[in-house]
């Protein structure tokens, strides 16, 4: 292949990938993404159960972790869809959280009662978003993972057709 066809196939590449990319969730931004889930949990939480004080305590002693984790998921926005995509992605996140504890009516409080303890106990980023993964706090965004393989369920009917082929006939001997 000539350098100029071989430049042009790079930059086609790269137009279709660069899109794919900007999209997926970079590894360093899950814990990120996780954070801002518990924190918005803990919103609902404060509002649904009278328990302002206890997330006015969250975000004052986390308040180096709460800032660094909103510029991470502003810089994912800004190579992901722009402010009105982040902005629907705080307001979905509070929504899913909303729902949750509507859906779990008067046990809402009662069931997350432990939440703040741990949360405001939770040091680092790393802790807050382990602690988000344990008690399974929903997400509204769950974009791929970057650098992540098609998962084998997408590569099944492919699969299921060489299955589906016949198999080659043998040879027969000539004579």
């Amino acid at each position: 292949m000539s350098p100029i066809r071989t430049f042009i196939a790079g930059l086609i590449t790269a137009s279709i990938a660069g899109p794919a990319f900007a999209q997926c969730l970079q590894p360093a931004e899950r814990p990120s993404f996780d954070v801002r889930a518990l924190q918005s949990q803990l919103m609902v939480l404060a509002l649904t159960c009278n328990r302002e004080d206890d997330y006015n305590r969250f975000v004052t002693e986390h308040r180096g972790v709460l800032g660094s984790v909103y510029t991470d998921v502003q810089r994912h926005f800004r190579r992901a869809g722009g402010q009105r995509a982040l902005d629907n992605y705080i307001t979905n996140t509070a929504n899913i959280h909303s729902q949750a504890g509507i859906s779990q009516g008067s046990l809402f409080c009662s069931n997350q009662q432990t939440l703040f303890p741990a949360a405001i106990l939770a040091r680092t980023r790393d802790q807050l978003a382990s602690l988000s993964q344990e008690r399974q706090i929903r997400h509204a965004y769950e974009p791929a993972q970057c650098g992540t393989t098609t998962p084998a369920s997408a590569r099944a009917p492919r699969a299921e057709r060489a299955a589906a082929r016949p198999a080659p006939r043998p040879a027969t001997p000539r004579s």
